[in-house]
């Protein structure tokens, strides 16, 4: 599976933005998808996980209640809204393929389980 992130931006506190992952390749509807992060000086952290139909989510401590993963496997595509943004969101946000339709949270919020990666986007808040 490829994979390629979009709609990173620049954003004020308390912005909203929507990020996409676009997959090539047949497979993308029977895996669980991902989102992850990194900011500057930090190792990469765990954002949200939908599984294979997307009825199952689960979110890092971080943005649970203010981030929302969705699919539409129609159009191959993940989704990333992230409200209510704070410069602590400041990262590259990746997207990654899962190498099972799902898992158990302690296994689908870790890199090991993810397969493929997107290139990133890049997302600034500033205060």
């Amino acid at each position: 599976v490829q994979l390629q992130a979009s709609g990173g931006g620049s954003v004020q506190a308390g912005d909203s933005l929507r990020l996409s992952c676009t997959a090539s390749g047949r497979h993308f509807r029977n895996l669980g998808m991902g989102w992850f992060r990194q900011a500057p000086g930090k190792e990469r952290e765990f954002v949200a996980a939908i599984s294979w139909t997307g009825a199952e989510t689960v979110y890092g401590d971080s943005v649970e209640g203010r981030f929302t993963i969705s699919r539409d496997n129609a159009k191959n595509t993940m989704f990333l809204q992230m409200n209510s943004l704070e410069p602590e969101d400041t990262a590259q946000y990746y997207c990654a393929a899962g190498t099972a339709p799902w898992s158990s949270r302690a296994v689908v919020s870790t890199e090991s389980f993810f397969g493929s990666w997107g290139q990133g986007t890049l997302v600034t808040v500033s205060s």
